[in-house]
């Protein structure tokens, strides 16, 4: 039994020793790993580690209406050489060596930024430095770019080879240029921060997209990548703009601003029944007298409305029952008090108009008449006044598409922030002490074209991915009714009337080929605290209404801050944009074929193109290519003529020093003359000159204002 115990305690005895031994060496090889090979070690751990890389997702597109790229990612590069690569540097630099005249000829012919030998000198300089990053271009390149450079010598060999280095970046581009800019928006340069203004910033999250995740190992002194998370590509943006009525609406807009010297102006079409916007411009006057679109003025710019605003006065006290539109109010000279304030019309130096329907005053844009109307029904309470205007939701924010947007701001009697006075009440009614951004202003126009449905105006008709819908977008009602259907009967007539009615303001902006009913505006600028006349009085001009007046499919608004050149007119600055817009776009929508315009089998001869008065030379050329006859003259300047269906032609007189007549010329050749003569030209409106202050046959002084007004 002694021997067994023996025994068992001696097998022990060995396993315990053999484990203490064993725990010995595993103490013995930890701090062998920890002090005399660690530098060794970690150098593998180097080797072999593993990095997670973010995948960027492709940023998605924004299209226009008919699916016509408006903004899209395009990748772009910055090129570096890194000169410390071990392949440059191996046999004493041989492959440097060898290839750096080839590469410094290549760079020179393909940047065109520098010689050969500069770029030789540059190159032999980096890698003396061993410069990690050379930079071998200041700009990005695009892709195709790229490819033909990784062709020259050296770079063909691959990156470990010639230390070609690449950083992406995405360059977003806009293919239509300036057209619907600041609405489509832009992106920072750091694309990771994303969009900055318009629909790039609103619907930034959705046009992002979801990174991807890769792992990068270093393996034999390459690395290897393998995509772990695949990312999700942003969606795409498909909006209500039509290019075509973008660029319509742009040109009409940015050359009467032009012509008028104007700060900035706007214009915003929508389509009455959907509530999509078409087309909206933002342009504002650079320092070089050059516009671009700089800010979202249309939706943003909280400013005074001026005349357009007195329509939804009278449609207040109309839809009260407190007045009809054929009641009479009289508005005397055209002048009249309000505590120590004196309200004024356009032709109070005239004698002003008197006695006026409700309509009329509207039509002509009396100040008097409808500040009258107005005070008259709700001068005992106000807040009444200010209620119905929220009823009708002028006040009501509409979340727009387009970050900035501002709301309006209507102040109310019981509001003790605001200064409430005896004033207040008339001067609110022809549209100041309140600010409506031009947006809202075209929303409310619309709810009148619309049979009174007031609907928010939206830009994104729907959200997609790869292909598919994701999310559609439909206008969004607002107020089904803003007034009762005999207040929009009545209203609608009134605005035929601005431009059909014996008061109108707006007779030029009659079409010949479809109605079109609306409201001109013009109102001073305040200054703020300044007050309207700070530095000189400033105007803005407008008109908002809608076409064709008999089926209302579209909605417009045009708006001209601080012309500087010609005299402030709604009607004829904002109102001729409105016209130009307005027929172009119908042209362009129009349905009708070449067939529905067969010559009228009542005549058995051509008809006589239209032409103006001006130079011969021009228009031989132009009947010429007409193949048109015209009989030949010896004078430069000549009146022509239609008599019994033929051309006709009269010479001009055109003396040296004294002021010719000009009605029915063009702008061009107008212009061209009065310059001549020393004159100062100042033109109002487009088309054929119907106006001259200086009468034709008086001496030309030079320096003299000559005003031209244009039809």
């Amino acid at each position: 039994m002694a021997d067994k115990r023996k025994d068992i305690v001696f097998r022990f005895g060995i396993v315990y020793v053999i484990i203490c031994f064993a725990f010995v060496l595993v103490i013995y090889k930890i701090t062998v790993i920890q002090t005399i090979e660690r530098s060794n070690w970690l150098a593998l751990a180097a080797r072999s580690i593993k990095t997670n890389i973010v995948v960027k997702p492709n940023r998605g597109n924004i299209y226009a209406s008919d699916g016509r790229l408006m903004a899209s990612s395009i990748p772009t590069y910055y090129v570096y050489m890194d000169t410390r690569v071990p392949a440059l540097h191996e046999k004493n630099g041989i492959l440097f060596k060898n290839n750096i005249d080839s590469v410094a000829i290549y760079l020179s012919s393909f940047f065109k930024d520098k010689s050969a030998a500069a770029y030789k000198s540059a190159l032999q300089k980096a890698y003396d430095n061993k410069i990690g990053e050379f930079k071998l271009f200041p700009k990005r390149i695009t892709y195709l770019d790229l490819k033909r450079l990784k062709t020259i010598p050296l770079f063909r060999l691959g990156r470990n080879k010639s230390g070609l280095i690449t950083k992406e970046l995405l360059r977003r581009e806009r293919p239509f240029g300036s057209l619907a800019a600041r609405t489509i928006g832009d992106i920072y340069a750091d694309e990771s921060k994303g969009g900055k203004n318009g629909l790039e910033l609103f619907f930034n999250k959705q046009l992002l997209g979801v990174p991807g995740v890769s792992i990068r190992q270093k393996v034999a002194n390459s690395y290897m990548e393998a995509v772990q998370v695949e990312p999700i590509d942003g969606m795409d943006l498909n909006t209500t703009i039509d290019i075509d009525m973008q660029d319509i609406a742009e040109k009409a807009l940015v050359d009467s601003m032009r012509s008028f010297d104007a700060g900035s102006g706007y214009a915003i079409l929508m389509e009455a029944k959907s509530g999509e916007v078409k087309a909206i411009v933002n342009m504002q006057q650079n320092a070089d007298k050059s516009y671009s679109e700089n800010k979202n003025g249309a939706v943003s710019d909280q400013v005074e409305p001026g005349s357009t605003f007195k329509v939804m006065s009278i449609m207040a006290a109309i839809d009260d029952g407190r007045v009809k539109i054929t009641d009479k109010i009289e508005t005397g000279n055209g002048l009249y008090a309000y505590g120590n304030r004196v309200m004024k019309d356009h032709n109070a130096n005239k004698g002003g108009c008197g006695t006026l329907t409700v309509a009329e005053a509207i039509h002509i844009s009396s100040n008097v008449g409808v500040s009258r109307v107005i005070v008259n029904a709700y001068g005992h309470n106000p807040s009444e006044f200010v209620d119905k205007l929220y009823e009708m939701k002028l006040n009501q924010p509409m979340k727009l598409e387009i970050p900035g947007t501002a709301d309006p701001k209507i102040k109310h009697p019981k509001d003790k922030t605001k200064e409430w006075s005896v004033t207040t009440l008339p001067w609110m009614s022809i549209g100041y002490e309140t600010q409506i951004p031009p947006i809202y202003t075209l929303a409310y126009y619309n709810a009148i074209a619309n049979n009174g449905k007031f609907i928010r105006p939206f830009f994104v008709k729907s959200i997609s991915q790869n292909g598919q819908i994701v999310k559609s977008f439909e206008a969004e009602t607002i107020k089904e009714a803003i007034c009762k259907p005999q207040t929009l009967k009545d209203i609608k007539e009134v605005l035929l009337g601005v431009l059909e009615g014996k008061w109108g303001t707006a007779k030029n902006v009659r079409s010949n080929y479809f109605r079109i009913a609306g409201k001109t505006g013009t109102a001073q600028i305040s200054k703020g605290k300044s007050g309207y006349k700070a530095g000189g009085t400033s105007h803005q001009v407008s008109f908002c209404g809608y076409f064709p007046a008999d089926n209302p499919q579209y909605t417009l608004i045009v708006v001209i801050r601080e012309p500087r050149k010609g005299y402030p007119s709604g009607g004829k600055m904002a109102g001729s944009v409105f016209k130009s817009i307005a027929e172009q776009v119908m042209a362009l929508k129009s349905d009708s074929r070449p067939a529905d315009f067969a010559n009228d089998t009542l005549y058995t001869e051509p008809m006589t193109p239209y032409f103006k008065v001006g130079y011969y030379k021009a228009l031989n050329t132009v009947f010429a290519n007409l193949r048109l006859p015209l009989a030949q003259c010896s004078n430069d300047w000549v009146k022509s003529f239609t008599e019994n269906n033929k051309i006709k032609i009269e010479p001009l007189s055109v003396p040296g020093n004294l002021v010719p007549d000009m009605i029915g010329m063009g702008a061009k050749d107008a212009v061209y003359l009065a310059e001549r003569l020393g004159l100062i030209v100042q033109v109002e409106g487009r088309g054929k000159v119907i106006n001259q202050n200086i009468k034709a046959g008086v001496f030309a002084k030079k320096g003299t204002v000559f005003k031209l007004n244009f039809e």
